[in-house]
């Protein structure tokens, strides 16, 4: 297999329902690992907690994440951003609406000095997305 570079987000006691709500915006296919069933050493009570959580959307994205152990420090938000770019504005703006719902928009989706429109929302789970929609060329 090539090396490729994916997203891993971490999340505090709601990595499933992240997940779960990534694959209703992008689809694709979830595979959830919890603790307990991973084999790992674990808190007991961290049981039912995401160990490990992968999703592979149709348009070859992978979007990896997590619950962070109470044993850890989280911090969400502070230090990463997930990039989605292209020219297929309808997708793009799909997704962007979908990401957005209960989410804050930082910078609104608009056209951009380089003639692209780019926007930025962190969506109700606090993570950071950046949208770039190029036009479509001929």
């Amino acid at each position: 297999m090539a090396s490729r570079l994916n997203p891993y987000v971490s999340f505090r006691n709601s990595a499933r329902e992240a997940m779960e709500f990534y694959r209703s915006v992008f689809g694709g296919e979830l595979v959830l690992t919890a603790f307990g069933d991973g084999g790992m050493p674990h808190d007991p009570s961290e049981k039912d907690r995401i160990m490990h959580g992968q999703l592979e959307t149709p348009n070859g994205f992978t979007l990896m994440g997590s619950d962070v152990s109470n044993s850890m420090p989280y911090s969400p938000g502070t230090n990463y951003a997930i990039s989605l770019s292209g020219d297929d504005e309808a997708e793009l703006r799909g997704w962007w609406d979908k990401l957005g719902e209960g989410g804050t928009v930082t910078l609104p989706l608009e056209k951009a000095p380089w003639g692209d429109s780019f926007g930025m929302v962190n969506d109700r789970f606090g993570t950071s997305w950046m949208f770039n929609i190029s036009p479509k060329r001929a």
